[in-house]
């Protein structure tokens, strides 16, 4: 007998129909994609992370201003390329357990631990679920960096990129990164880099979100740099009534008249 409740994981029953649908010509709908360019670097006091803002859906941009540097900790962030829905709330999900981590331990989080739930979630769902992950944080034991693929592979490296910009920013962070850099410089390689996929990539755009984290605070610098306002035009087109002709008119009232009818002697209150 089928069983009317679904097990834990993803359910791919309904494969077979929404190919048969797709045949048909009906299109399947599409997930939003922030597209994107995501950073860090490690400095002589900490972590350097940053990110554009434009997220896609297909060849539009749906969002010019979205959020990709997500809470952790206090002091560990995670910046999500990949799919939106995903990206957001694998992030949120984790960043709950290392809540309850921190509440049953009695102890400060480090950065190893958020990187081996993050691993470990994605490498379940083997790459279905489209979280590209640059974690970065600082905990008892300095100052970490890691990229977790969407399949649940790891990297620990100094300097890093994710995304669809990740070549260009890698090509600036290859040319500019040396050990030991200031809080200054890190910060000015971090808004080079992003700035190189979001002029380079369609899929990046808009500003530069960056994140500074430290063992004493966390600072989120959101709209960091904003090298793609919209100024306001030389000329201004507007076009006087009656330029554009038209052959009738006719207007509709939208507003909804009632009419109450009464029935029978209104009652006596006296």
């Amino acid at each position: 007998m089928t069983s009317f409740y679904s097990g834990p994981g993803f359910d791919f029953s309904n494969t077979v129909r929404n190919n048969f649908l797709q045949d048909r010509g009906l299109p399947l709908p599409k997930a939003t994609s922030t597209g994107t360019t995501i950073v860090g670097c490690i400095y002589k006091d900490g972590v350097v992370l940053g990110a554009d803002t434009r997220a896609t859906e297909g060849p539009i941009v749906a969002d010019k201003n979205c959020e990709k540097i997500h809470y952790i900790t206090e002091s560990i962030r995670c910046c999500g390329a990949g799919t939106a829905a995903d990206t957001e709330f694998t992030t949120a999900l984790i960043s709950s357990n290392m809540e309850m981590h921190a509440l049953s331990t009695g102890r400060k989080p480090r950065v190893v631990t958020a990187m081996t739930m993050l691993k470990q979630m994605l490498f379940r769902y083997q790459g279905h679920v489209g979280a590209a992950l640059v974690l970065g944080g600082v905990d008892v034991t300095g100052p970490h960096l890691f990229t977790i693929a969407p399949h649940g592979s790891t990297d620990k490296l100094p300097y890093v990129t994710m995304g669809s910009g990740s070549l260009a920013a890698m090509a600036v962070f290859e040319a500019g990164w040396k050990p030991d850099m200031t809080r200054e410089e890190a910060l000015e390689l971090v808004v080079a880099a992003i700035s190189a996929g979001i002029f380079n990539d369609l899929g990046s755009g808009s500003n530069v979100d960056a994140c500074v984290i430290t063992a004493n605070k966390t600072e989120m610098l959101r709209n960091f740099v904003r090298p793609n306002e919209r100024v306001t035009k030389e000329r201004s087109y507007g076009f006087r009534r009656g330029t554009t002709a038209w052959k009738k008119e006719q207007i509709r009232s939208l507003i909804v008249s009632e009419e109450v009818v009464k029935h029978g002697e209104a009652m006596d209150v006296s």
